[in-house]
């Protein structure tokens, strides 16, 4: 599976891109100190040899708090500029951000085909996903201000409700989708008119770059500040301040954990996470194989399986899965394997240097307890690779089993009666998605009302997803806290909050008053077209 490397011109990498700054207070601040250099597992040459794609500042726990400070100078306990807003100015900078964004994409898109190794489709669609997120977030922005624009009346008391911020928002996004995941929880933090300190991935963290002074220039200092380094280095440190409102990240439980951990004030610490998740698909014995397979290949397969939407169990009935197994397996091996730009690509390599080791102690651990590898190609490995391995038969007590995988392995397990996937659904710490394939109504109408109450989406006869973005994406048990959509994550990050008076000759003429005037940016009835 080694790769002969001939690149495009327009995707090589000319020179390392040094990022020498970060974003604190409205100012690029110049880092002169220790660096960390990032590396793509892609090679530039036919030796194969990470490529040097930049630098990045090591930032400690001083410029943490630096940023920190910024975030709660321009919250200002709900004082600040941005938090008292009107809602229209506040989208007028959003609007300002976006437009700036767009002229970004190609060096977006590059580097994330480089530090992340997402095909060029699917970094093509990240970037486009993602403007279309920040637009369709502006535009249910405006429909809730519509909403609120007017006073509701009960037992003589007038109330005018809206939706204020929480305060201040530390944001952690992922790798696999570093642009599009991560701006889904800073987007809506920040036009709900909370301040942020966003730190990037580890993977996906250069690509940021080219949208710093987008950034800096669209929002009044403080709003968004952007630091690099080290989780437990910069992350920890603003949270045992106790000054952090809201928690907002996508990774992994365990730092989840530790970073609450850190709070103070737990009690006081709002929560929105996207976590791990084991979703299986479940394959009925009269479902349409042609289909089943197409989806399953999809799910299991798509970037690599480094989604936790990604299909990571395939239950297959006991009457088909000999049949299932062997087409499967095929389509599998017929996968090309190739560095993102080249086309019809589907599998490529993986970001993390040291996955394919992790990949391959998966699957010994399978062997040795009874699974077999189906694929021809299964557990083939190169310097950045390791070929998609079809496990079967898989056992509860195999690691793959346990642990959500986050890469290219595939265990399939039959099953004979239906309650033993959903046992184990049960069972499961994680409870997000599940794919469910067939075609009788009769059964199918029952299994659906049982698999709602243990995930949050049940993909009839498609693979799981978490498009289209105003759908709600969430999860239960550790896979995930708080809602994320176009529309929930509004309301995740902001909370109700209303004037309420007395109906009255005296507060009736102050309210009229306080409309015409419009001194206020919260009591008003105006309409944002």
């Amino acid at each position: 599976m080694s790769l002969k490397v001939n690149i495009p011109k327009e995707f090589q990498i000319e020179k390392p891109l040094h990022q020498e700054t970060y974003l604190v207070n409205g100012e690029l601040r110049i880092w002169r100190g220790q660096t960390s250099e990032v590396y793509s597992t892609i090679s530039s040459t036919d030796d194969y040899k990470p490529t040097l794609l930049g630098t990045i500042p090591t930032l400690g726990k001083k410029e943490a708090i630096s940023a920190l400070d910024a975030a709660v100078n321009a919250y200002d306990n709900g004082q600040g500029l941005w938090p008292t807003m009107k809602v229209e100015d506040r989208i007028a900078c959003m609007e300002k951000f976006v437009s700036q964004m767009k002229t970004k994409r190609e060096e977006v898109v590059k580097l994330l085909m480089w530090e992340i190794g997402k095909n060029l489709p699917d970094s093509q669609k990240e970037f486009d996903r993602t403007v279309e997120y920040i637009y369709d977030t502006i535009e249910d922005y405006k429909q809730m201000d519509r909403d609120s624009a007017k006073f509701h009346k009960h037992d003589g008391v007038r109330a005018h409700i809206r939706r204020g911020p929480l305060g201040v928002v530390l944001c952690l996004g992922p790798y696999n989708y570093p642009l599009n995941e991560t701006f889904a929880l800073l987007i809506p933090a920040i036009i709900m008119g909370n301040t942020t300190i966003f730190k990037p991935a580890k993977h996906g963290v250069l690509l940021l770059s080219p949208l710093l002074e987008a950034f800096q220039n669209s929002f009044p200092k403080g709003v968004v500040n952007i630091l690099y380094g080290r989780g437990r280095t910069v992350a920890a440190p603003i949270m045992q301040t106790g000054k952090v409102d809201v928690l907002a990240l996508i990774g992994n439980s365990k730092s989840a954990n530790a970073l609450q951990n850190q709070h103070p004030k737990s009690n006081r610490l709002r929560l929105v996470l996207g976590l791990e998740a084991k979703n299986p698909a479940i394959v009925l014995p009269d479902a349409d194989l042609d289909l089943a397979i197409t989806e399953c290949i999809a799910g299991t397969t798509s970037f690599n399986g480094q989604r936790c939407t990604a299909l990571k169990v395939l239950y297959v009935h006991e009457d088909i899965v000999e049949e299932f197994n062997k087409r499967f397996s095929a389509i599998v091996d017929a996968l090309k394997f190739g560095n993102p730009w080249e086309e019809g690509v589907k599998l490529t390599p993986l970001p993390e240097p040291d996955k394919p080791a992790y990949i391959q102690g998966l699957i010994d651990d399978a062997l040795a307890k009874g699974a077999i590898i189906i694929n021809e190609k299964g557990g083939e490995t190169s310097e950045n690779y390791i070929f998609p391995a079809v496990l079967y038969p898989v056992s509860k007590d195999m690691r793959v089993f346990q642990e959500e995988q986050f890469g290219p392995v595939i265990p399939v397990i039959s099953f004979s009666d239906i309650e033993e996937p959903l046992d184990d659904m049960a069972e499961s710490n994680y409870g997000q998605q599940v794919s469910l394939f067939g075609k009788d109504v009769n059964t199918l109408a029952p299994l659906i009302d049982t698999l709602v109450n243990l995930v949050c989406r049940v993909n009839l006869n498609s693979s799981c997803q978490r498009g289209p973005d105003v759908y709600p994406f969430t999860g239960r048990k550790d896979s995930a806290v708080a809602t994320l959509s176009v529309h929930d994550a509004l309301r995740s990050f902001s909370i109700r909050t209303f004037v309420a008076l007395k109906d009255n000759a005296y507060n009736n003429e102050i309210l009229q008053d306080l409309l015409d005037s419009k001194a206020s940016n919260f009591v008003n009835t105006d309409y944002i077209l």
